[in-house]
């Protein structure tokens, strides 16, 4: 998953021209990474999810039942216990967020492109 992830992370990071062509295939393919980013994020939801439930059924629960932890201490707790799987949902939510951004962003150029290129007359 790291590594997909680096590849969409490097690909957007990429600036882009004001060639309508380029802009098309770059709507293309950020189309296909923002589904792509939008199911690792599940996945790494899910994995969240089971890394906090095993944890609180293994770790928290002996000890909330040994100190008496307070609701507020053992959430921290189980925040710190399921900090790389927590690092991965806001990775890949920032990451697919960047997706619909960009796509927005790459619509206006185009059609600003477009636009300019019908008022010059020089076809598209």
């Amino acid at each position: 998953m790291e590594k997909e992830i680096k590849e969409i992370s490097d690909y957007l990071n990429i600036t882009c021209s004001n060639n309508p062509q380029e802009i098309q295939e770059r709507i293309s393919v950020i189309m296909v990474y923002m589904m792509r980013s939008g199911e690792m994020l599940a996945d790494a939801k899910k994995m969240l999810r089971k890394k906090k439930s095993d944890e609180i059924q293994n770790t928290i629960l002996r000890i909330a039942r040994e100190n008496c932890l307070s609701a507020k201490v053992q959430n921290a707790l189980l925040d710190s216990i399921a900090e790389e799987e927590a690092y991965l949902v806001d990775r890949l939510d920032r990451l697919n967020a960047s997706c619909v951004h960009q796509l927005d962003a790459l619509r206006t150029l185009l059609s600003y492109e477009k636009e300019s290129l019908r008022l010059n007359k020089t076809g598209y």
